[in-house]
């Protein structure tokens, strides 16, 4: 069993920068790939990126590709989202996720794919 949590989230200006976390605790968290998706209101939930288990590989989605930053800290068991130059269209609730598929690698926007969820953090950006 792994727990999530994030953390960071908050209200920022179009075009500032927030942070946001997510701690895990349990098994092995360096055995997972970690995902963060996000949810608007009345909108499906989308993938935002990923991170393999070492840290050396990311993926991101188009929309968020050059303002986002996956990083991952496997000693301090957490996996971070540095958002940069956001827009109101980021508004959403973010969520981690982890994942021990190996298909993770190759298809890390699967959702079905990441059996743990945290409970999300809501992120505003107003314009």
């Amino acid at each position: 069993q792994v727990q999530l949590v994030e953390s960071g989230g908050g209200l920022v200006q179009a075009g500032g920068s927030l942070r946001i976390s997510c701690a895990a605790s349990g098994r092995t968290f360096s055995s997972f790939t970690m995902g963060w998706f996000r949810q608007a209101p009345g909108k499906e939930r989308e993938f935002v990126g990923s991170v393999r288990k070492s840290g050396s590989d990311t993926a991101y989605a188009d929309s968020v590709k050059g303002r986002f930053t996956i990083s991952r800290d496997n000693a301090k068991n957490t996996v971070d989202l540095q958002m940069n130059s956001l827009k109101p269209e980021d508004t959403a609730v973010y969520y981690c996720a982890a994942s021990n598929s190996g298909m993770a690698i190759s298809a890390p926007a699967l959702s079905a794919l990441y059996v743990y969820w945290g409970q999300g953090t809501q992120v505003t950006v107003s314009s």
